[in-house]
């Protein structure tokens, strides 16, 4: 049987000589390409820095570390999203909790926010970093979010794994008008990859210098980072506690030919959504909805099962789809409903709304490289499925 998976790189002949060519150079690990490939990134979002790290759990977690936070702050995310976006406060000894999601987007409630807020005030457990996610590529309303932080002084960082491409109010996502600093995934599924590895960009100077420094062990060279004068060419200083969280030359190199096709990926992606929309119309399904302020990376498209007006239950019909060589998915099963999370305190029902989402959601495939074909197969057996 062939399998439609639901996501899966699209690599060129370039992009396999892009690769060749580092192998073939002196550098493998951090040479030009890395800062190459940040500059692209950079300019293509029209933000003053990037920083390139080996995933994008590790830019969440030197990008918390970067705007303070540690052991009595507190991080709140959304609970539909990757856990990685919760764990990256977990690793900083902070404490994590949760926005329930908003009905259509699917993304943080702007209106549970505010309310979470105003309670969080009063008990004097205000958070100290708001992670948006911007999930299936879809932005935040971050404008509103941005105008809360003002009022009750909390950071953002967006946690735009799905987003690059997109754009929020005709600027493209990553411009950091709303936001601290905001952080892209380029995992082999994600819109463009670097096989494994993220990016952290930010018009902070020190917030960038900082995130440099911990991804890569808190070892600087540069003088006037040192605590006095180099003994030697040699020489070196630890002046933080860092990671090894480097990009390696081979995945910059990757990326940055990537990047040249970003935008038809992110078109092609729309013109399947749209495709979707029409084939899909006449089932039981709740359709994604496109907030107007945003043009969507559109990573994923999510249905919702109408299950009153279906015969099967949602596992029923997911198992049907895999059955039948469709790479269907579930992005994501709440956070709060993991085990690690429940041994904290957290209970099913604590957030209804993304509980909800969990009972009817289904990732349909969604990939630059699909064919109509494929995608009519798709949808022929989702039709044949449902009217079991």
């Amino acid at each position: 049987m062939n399998v439609i998976p639901y996501g899966r790189q699209d690599i060129s002949e370039a992009d396999i000589q892009a690769v060749v060519d580092v192998l073939r150079s002196d550098f493998l690990t951090q040479g030009p390409a890395v800062p190459a490939f940040e500059q692209a990134v950079s300019d293509y979002c029209g933000v003053q820095h990037a920083v390139a790290v080996n995933s994008a759990t590790s830019a969440l977690h030197i990008a918390c570390l970067a705007l303070g936070v540690g052991k009595g702050d507190v991080v709140w995310t959304s609970p539909i999203t990757f856990v990685a976006s919760a764990n990256c406060a977990l690793y900083c000894g902070a404490s994590v909790d949760f926005v329930d999601i908003d009905p259509r987007t699917y993304n943080l409630s702007v209106e549970q926010l505010q309310m979470k807020l105003e309670q969080a005030r009063q008990q004097n457990r205000l958070p100290k970093v708001v992670i948006p996610v911007h999930l299936c590529g879809q932005p935040c309303e971050m404008e509103r979010i941005h105008q809360l932080s003002q009022e009750f002084g909390f950071k953002i960082i967006e946690d735009a794994s799905h987003a690059i491409g997109g754009k929020y109010q005709d600027e493209p996502i990553g411009s950091c008008r709303y936001s601290d600093i905001t952080i892209f995934s380029f995992h082999p599924v994600k819109i463009i990859t670097t096989a494994e590895g993220g990016i952290a960009v930010t018009n902070h100077a020190e917030l960038a210098e900082k995130m440099a420094l911990l991804r890569s062990h808190g070892i600087t060279r540069d003088p006037a980072q040192m605590t006095h004068e180099s003994d030697g060419a040699w020489y070196y200083q630890q002046v933080d506690l860092g990671f090894n969280y480097r990009m390696t030359d081979m995945q910059a190199a990757l990326g940055l030919s990537q990047m040249q096709r970003l935008d038809p990926f992110v078109q092609r992606r729309h013109e399947l959504a749209q495709r979707y929309n029409e084939l899909l119309a006449h089932l039981p399904l709740t359709l994604p909805w496109q907030h107007p302020d945003s043009y969507s990376g559109l990573h994923l498209y999510v249905i919702r099962l109408q299950l009153d007006a279906i015969q099967l239950t949602h596992r029923e019909v997911f198992d049907a789809l895999r059955q039948q060589g469709i790479g269907v998915n579930l992005h994501y099963i709440p956070v709060h409903r993991q085990p690690y999370y429940q041994a904290m305190g957290f209970e099913s029902g604590n957030f209804p709304e993304a509980e909800l989402y969990y009972q009817e959601a289904i990732s349909l495939p969604m990939f630059s490289a699909m064919t109509d074909e494929q995608q009519e197969t798709v949808c022929s057996t989702l039709t044949t499925v449902l009217q079991a």
